[in-house]
């Protein structure tokens, strides 16, 4: 009993020795935090009172960690848009401001990964290892440190690179009915940068779950996602978080951009994305104006596609390239949000339902579309056969129509035609099929010049795919300077339209033989 007097004695003195210790390192802070109260809470959205000092679009926290973005600030209370689902929060909840914008997590750390528009992992790999945030909303490039855009992006898509040719720090709109390949083109075209030093994000808004697994699976299988990152929002997301979400991925893109990269974003779509600023607006009771969208639904897409473009060589000549995505109802492309951003960006590319259901895939309408940058983002190789090739193609749909009246016509008109259905042919390119800019040259050069004119439309395909083979083994020093960017010069059409008339030569001999 002795010995278990003093053990217990000798315990006590060491544990109130390190209490004393601690004690002494301790040292107490007077922290200054400005706390209200939750009034009241909706789908996506709270009232709060109690913050005086609250600015516009700061982060404010509520039980749990969950987050919020002062939205409205009324003299008596404040509207907060919750980036966090707002089950859990109730009236008389305490709310508090945290003296800081919203922001995410950019660098390396983000390429391969799926994440949402604060920066949280979506792909079950785990927390982002960050080195650095930047805030969403960013101020735009001042018009002194930008340079013109001249250097081509390369879709891979024949009718887009010949005719509707996006340049890097450019933003093309892409517009058309749902179901007509919008989002396929956007998809390609990140497929199609591999091995070309450019980051990709793909940023959607609103999509259906589905939808966004999908897109992610298409990249990992095509190897895209070393170099991509998957900013996703689906349709069960706050309309806050799915208001944030292309700020966000333009902020991640603008990290890469400052550091001399090329950067591509696909917004997907900013349809979508004025519509959860529309729902926050009319459940914040914000004056609404036409078709119910506050006044300023024009100013949260201008702010956001300003900030594409491609600095001057004393910023590191970085660049910023746009694809936002847009959903029209009945080809109205007159409505009120595809107006707006077909006034914002540089160009559209307008996807037609009727072509889609002919079959001509990618269903692009090269009259109805439009890049305002033009020649000046093209390799010099497309202006030798691109002028040619859209005269043709533009006389062809203007004569295909008149022809559907029935009424006589004559044999040059009916050369023209066929040329012009040979040339649509051309233009028909299967989903993951890119092709590089000298076998794209190779096959709209024979087009252009008429070589495929006495082939069936069900034999263009095949013809052109022999082209391109022949093109590849037999010319392939004018193959390393098509792709460098050299012109295309008499001699090298000349090679090209040789190589084109011995695959025909070999093909119709074939078939003889077949038929013999």
């Amino acid at each position: 009993m002795p010995q278990q007097e003093a053990f217990l004695t000798q315990a006590a003195t060491a544990f109130r020795t390190a209490v004393q210790q601690a004690l002494r390192q301790q040292r107490a802070e007077l922290v200054l935090a400005e706390v209200g109260r939750v009034i009241e809470v909706g789908e996506g959205f709270a009232l709060a009172d109690g913050l005086p000092g609250v600015q516009a679009e700061e982060l404010v926290r509520f039980p749990g960690g969950r987050r919020g973005l002062a939205f409205n600030l009324d003299q008596e209370q404040i509207g907060v848009m919750l980036m966090d689902p707002g089950a859990a929060i109730q009236a008389g909840d305490r709310v508090q401001r945290t003296r800081r914008v919203m922001d995410v997590p950019v660098g390396e750390a983000l390429l391969g990964r799926v994440v949402d528009a604060t920066g949280r992992a979506r792909d079950g790999r785990g927390a982002i290892r960050r080195a650095e945030r930047l805030p969403i909303e960013r101020p735009a490039t001042e018009v002194l440190q930008r340079s013109p855009v001249q250097t081509p992006l390369q879709t891979g898509i024949k009718v887009i690179d010949a005719l509707i040719p996006i340049g890097r720090g450019q933003r093309e709109l892409i517009v058309g009915d749902r179901q007509t390949g919008k989002t396929t083109i956007a998809v390609d075209t990140i497929v199609n940068q591999q091995g070309r030093d450019v980051v990709c994000i793909y940023c959607a808004i609103g999509q259906r779950s589905s939808a966004i697994a999908r897109v992610v699976e298409k990249l990992r299988r095509e190897q895209a996602m070393s170099y991509c990152t998957v900013l996703a929002t689906s349709g069960d997301d706050p309309a806050g978080l799915r208001y944030a979400a292309p700020y966000a991925a333009t902020s991640m893109g603008e990290y890469f951009m400052q550091q001399g990269r090329d950067v591509l974003v696909v917004y997907d779509d900013l349809t979508r994305h004025a519509r959860a600023y529309r729902e926050l607006s009319l459940l914040l009771r914000r004056p609404p104006g036409r078709e119910a969208y506050p006044g300023d639904i024009f100013y949260i897409h201008s702010r956001l596609l300003e900030r594409s473009t491609h600095l001057n060589d004393d910023l590191g000549g970085g660049s910023l390239t746009a694809l936002p995505i847009i959903e029209t109802q009945a080809q109205n492309i007159s409505a009120y949000i595809p107006t707006n951003l077909i006034s914002i960006t540089d160009g559209q590319i307008y996807l037609s339902p009727r072509l889609f259901r002919q079959g001509l895939l990618p269903a692009v309408d090269a009259g109805r579309s439009v890049s305002r940058v033009g020649g000046n983002a093209q390799l010099p190789a497309y202006r030798a056969v691109a002028g040619q090739l859209r005269l043709a193609y533009s006389q062809f749909e203007e004569l295909e129509r008149f022809s559907r009246y029935g009424t006589r016509i004559d044999e040059d008109t009916r050369r023209s035609l066929e040329h012009g259905r040979r040339i649509r042919e051309v233009f028909k390119q299967p989903e993951n099929a890119a092709l590089s800019a000298a076998q794209q040259i190779a096959v709209l050069v024979a087009a252009s010049d008429g070589l495929f004119d006495d082939l069936s439309t069900g034999q263009v395909a095949e013809t052109e795919t022999a082209i391109v083979r022949a093109v590849g083994d037999e010319l392939q020093d004018l193959v390393r300077r098509i792709d460098a960017g050299e012109k295309l010069t008499d001699e090298d059409r000349q090679s090209l339209r040789r190589v084109a008339k011995e695959v025909l030569r070999e093909r119709g001999q074939e078939a003889a033989d077949a038929n013999a």
